[in-house]
């Protein structure tokens, strides 16, 4: 009998033990100490070739036809500024349109809680101010771009050319983990 009621105490200790270490494995509350810095130089990507193949046949246009060549370079088609949510978050973000068509989303001067399971998301849900704006980015559309390279810094997100971003008025650095946006900023088109 005396044996029996011994090994209770132990069972209750070992499972506190086990209920606090899958706690802190889920919550991860030391990532909120720990920064993560990235400094991606935006992408370059040369603008395709418009000189026909050799032995292409051309037309003769004349000397008044003009040709509209595509950017050389990047160039910003869209942009904002973050708003705090859930913890204090501020940079600002731009579409860029890369001389090869393709678009990027950019995140400059990023700086926010680093947090579990951290994404970038395009939403079609209107940014909002304060608690009313935590959780509305997955109420709608949305699409998750990718995990956050870093809670800080300068970093690169190429856009689907599946997506239509422009669809996609809001960008917020979503807690996946606890349905929440750490930040948000709303994209207006330059």
């Amino acid at each position: 009998m005396e044996w029996g009621r011994s090994r209770k105490p132990w069972a209750g200790l070992v499972a506190v033990v086990v209920a606090v270490t899958a706690g802190l494995a889920w919550f991860k509350p030391w990532a909120l100490w720990v920064d993560e810095t990235v400094h991606e130089a935006l992408p370059s990507a040369t603008a395709p070739s418009t000189t026909p193949p050799a032995g292409t046949p051309t037309m003769d246009s004349g000397p008044s036809a003009s040709v509209t060549a595509p950017p050389a370079g990047p160039v910003t088609v869209a942009q904002g500024t973050f708003i705090s949510h859930e913890h204090e978050t501020t940079g600002t973000v731009k579409v860029v349109r890369l001389a090869d068509g393709t678009h990027t989303l950019r995140l400059e001067g990023l700086d926010t809680s680093n947090g579990p399971d951290l994404r970038v998301w395009l939403s079609d849900a209107p940014v909002k101010e304060g608690k009313a704006g935590w959780g509305v980015f997955d109420d709608g559309q949305y699409v998750s771009l990718a995990k956050l390279k870093g809670n800080k810094g300068d970093q690169n997100y190429p856009l689907p050319t599946d997506v239509d971003w422009s669809k996609y008025p809001s960008i917020s650095i979503w807690c996946d983990r606890f349905d929440v946006s750490f930040g948000a900023a709303a994209l207006t088109r330059v």
